[in-house]
């Protein structure tokens, strides 16, 4: 019996010895679906390395800022980390293409960009020593405002919630004031008169009750932006080859169902925002002109800055 103990101790500690302990910080609340789907993703790498590799997800902002993450990862202050992608495009507009206005609109046209963009994201990521282990879009991009918006000169004034900078231009040229704010501080940003619109998801809108400050929302289905899951190349090879394979088939398969949850929120979502009291409403005609006006402005204005590998991404995706 003894030596039967003394052999079950020496198991354990050698199991704890190899286990490896990753916190994984989100942006994002845990009803948001990027952040259950990471949840599940962190569940099957646990169970295919039987508690090798445990992945702790940090949802929320709660470790590090969303400004803060990517920078986390790759300063090896924490292994791996999610984000939204076009926060990168500072650094090379490459990163930001799904959030050009109108570019990509459907989930057909978004994957036909992203199996173009992903190359060259990660060649890009690569110089910084991270490495993407898959992405996930939000719904199409739609317009939350208080009263209907019958035209572009309807927005003219309105302090504008942006989170991006494509999206600070876009508020931008249609008259509005742009305002940086987090999905995480939506209703507060309402409620104190910060802004006054939004383009968001049907996702975004619903987790921030929007219903509590805002009356409308028509589907102008502007764009539709990715989030990423990217991991420390060096912490990724410092795994065996095991615990590398069963991280990259758990990734596969998060992005497969990130997918197919995103196409499901789009729908369940634009439902949910119409029974809390919602008007929703196709645009009008001249607003989606106007829209597709502001859209191929900052497509111009985005030709004339982009490198040659986000001017690449862009040909290889018109050219499909």
């Amino acid at each position: 019996m003894k030596h039967l103990l003394i052999c079950a101790a020496a198991i354990a500690a050698a199991t704890s010895a190899t286990a490896e302990s990753w916190d994984m910080p989100t942006p994002y609340g845990d009803s948001t679906f990027h952040t259950q789907n990471i949840s599940q993703f962190a569940d099957d790498v646990r169970a295919a390395t039987d508690g090798g590799l445990d992945i702790t997800v940090h949802s929320a902002g709660s470790l590090f800022p969303h400004a803060e993450i990517k920078g986390a990862v790759r300063n090896r202050q924490v292994p791996i980390g999610e984000f939204f992608l076009s926060r990168l495009s500072n650094e090379d507009l490459a990163f930001g293409l799904d959030s050009q206005p109108f570019v990509a609109t459907s989930y057909d046209d978004a994957r036909k960009l992203w199996s173009v963009q992903r190359p060259v994201v990660t060649e890009l990521l690569a110089e910084q020593g991270l490495v993407p282990l898959f992405s996930v879009p939000w719904p199409a991009q739609g317009l939350y405002t208080t009263g209907e918006i019958a035209t572009v000169d309807d927005l003219n004034g309105l302090r504008f919630r942006a989170y991006n900078a494509a999206l600070e231009e876009f508020a931008t040229l249609a008259g509005a004031a742009p305002v940086q704010i987090e999905a995480s501080n939506i209703p507060q940003a309402f409620a104190t008169g910060q802004v006054a619109a939004m383009i968001t998801s049907p996702s975004t809108g619903v987790n921030s009750t929007a219903w509590d400050f805002l009356t409308h929302y028509t589907p102008i289905n502007a764009w539709v932006p990715k989030n990423i899951v990217v991991v420390n190349q060096r912490m990724f090879d410092g795994l065996d080859a095991e615990t590398q394979a069963a991280v990259l088939a758990a990734a596969e398969a998060a992005e497969t169902r990130g997918w197919e949850m995103s196409a499901a929120e789009a729908k369940s979502k634009t439902e949910e925002l119409a029974k809390n009291g919602i008007t929703v409403y196709e645009p009008s005609s001249e607003l989606s002109e106007g829209l597709q006006g502001i859209g191929q402005t900052m497509l111009t204005n985005w030709k004339t800055n982009a490198s040659d590998s986000a001017k690449a991404i862009l040909g290889a995706y018109t050219n499909q």
